[in-house]
C-alpha cells in the first residue's frame, strides 16, 4: 500500500489525471507561492512569515487531521457510552473531514520526503512515519465508507469493532506524530533557523 501510494503520487503510474494529480498540483501551487519570486516572498514573509520560511507545507497541514480525527473519536465514544445518536452523527462529519485532511496531508508528506535534505538515520525514521501516516489514511477511509453505508445504527460486535478500529487509528496517529516531532526537534529536519547573538540570551517569562 505504501509503495503503491508513493508510486501514484510521484507520477510513475501508467495513467494521468485524476484526484491525486489535482491534489498534487494544488499543493505544488501553494508551495510555489512560498518559494516564489522576491515580490511574492516579501508579501508572504510579512503576512505569514512561518509559511514563507517553510520548504514544504506538510507541517502546516498535519494539525487538521490530528484535530478532526481526535474530535471524531472523542464524540464517537461519548455518544456510544451516553447513548447520544446525535453526538455520533456529529462525529461522522469530523471523520469525513479528517479523512479528507489525511489524504491531502499524506500526499504533502510524500512530496516533503523527496524535497527535504535528511540523513540516513532520519530516513529510517521518516519511513516509519510514512507507514503510520498511510495506515491512518487507510483506516480513516475505511471507517468513513463504513459510516456512510451503515450510519450510526451498528449494533453488537460491529459497533465494538468500529470503536476498536477508531481507537487504533488515533493511536497510530499519535505514534506517527511523535516520529514527526522526533525528526524536527531531535534532528532538526527541515529547520533552517539561525539564532543571532541577542536571540541566544535566555529569556524568562517570570521577569
Amino acid at each position: 500500500m505504501n509503495n503503491f501510494l508513493a508510486f501514484q503520487i510521484h507520477g510513475n503510474a501508467d495513467h494521468s489525471g485524476g484526484l491525486l494529480d489535482m491534489l498534487t498540483g494544488l499543493l505544488s501551487f501553494f508551495e510555489g507561492l512560498a518559494s516564489g519570486g522576491s515580490a511574492c516572498e516579501s508579501f508572504l514573509s510579512k503576512i505569514m512569515p512561518g509559511l514563507a520560511g517553510m520548504d514544504n507545507i506538510h507541517p502546516l497541514l498535519v494539525h487538521f487531521p490530528i484535530a478532526l480525527l481526535s474530535c471524531f473519536f472523542i464524540l464517537e465514544v461519548l455518544g456510544f457510552i451516553l447513548k447520544k445518536p446525535c453526538w455520533r452523527e456529529a462525529a461522522s462529519y469530523f471523520l469525513y473531514l479528517g479523512a479528507l485532511g489525511t489524504v491531502i496531508t499524506v500526499i504533502a508528506g510524500f512530496q516533503a520526503a523527496y524535497t527535504v535534505i535528511h540523513s540516513e538515520t532520519v530516513h529510517h525514521i521518516m519511513l516509519r512515519h510514512q507507514h503510520f501516516g498511510v495506515t491512518v489514511l487507510t483506516l480513516a477511509v475505511i471507517l468513513s465508507i463504513w459510516r456512510l453505508k451503515s450510519g450510526v445504527t451498528l449494533e453488537g460486535g460491529k459497533q465494538y469493532f468500529f470503536l476498536v478500529l477508531s481507537g487504533l487509528m488515533c493511536l497510530l496517529m499519535v505514534l506517527g506524530s511523535d516520529l514527526g516531532g522526533h525528526m524536527v526537534y531531535n534532528y532538526g529536519t527541515a529547520v533552517n533557523a539561525v539564532q543571532s547573538t541577542d536571540d541566544c540570551q535566555q529569556h524568562s517569562h517570570e521577569d
